[in-house]
């Protein structure tokens, strides 16, 4: 099983993600896509990249706002396949813009 970051890793790795916050509790981010459709299109590459890496984030939708949310919850918390999720997630959006 992965280990549960500290709050200073976790702080350490946010500050090299743009638009991420959280706590060793979890991370997130939202973004705001061109339309609904456009906002549906990231999820769906998210949903597949997550189902090939076997770790999922919670989505929330919004018409065109999406806000990812990561947490390894068998860990009980934030681990660094979180933040290789959310690198993923940040390559995905980018490419949507």
């Amino acid at each position: 099983m992965a280990d549960v970051l500290t709050a200073e890793a976790v702080e350490q790795e946010l500050s090299g993600l743009a638009g991420w916050s959280g706590d060793p509790t979890g991370i997130s981010r939202s973004v705001e896509l061109a339309s609904f459709p456009a906002a549906i299109a990231v999820v769906d590459r998210v949903a597949v990249t997550a189902e090939e890496i076997d770790h999922h984030p919670d989505i929330d939708i919004r018409w065109r706002t999406v806000t990812f949310r990561c947490v390894t919850h068998s860990a009980g918390g934030v681990t660094r396949r979180d933040f290789d999720l959310a690198r993923r997630i940040d390559e995905i959006v980018r490419s949507a813009r």
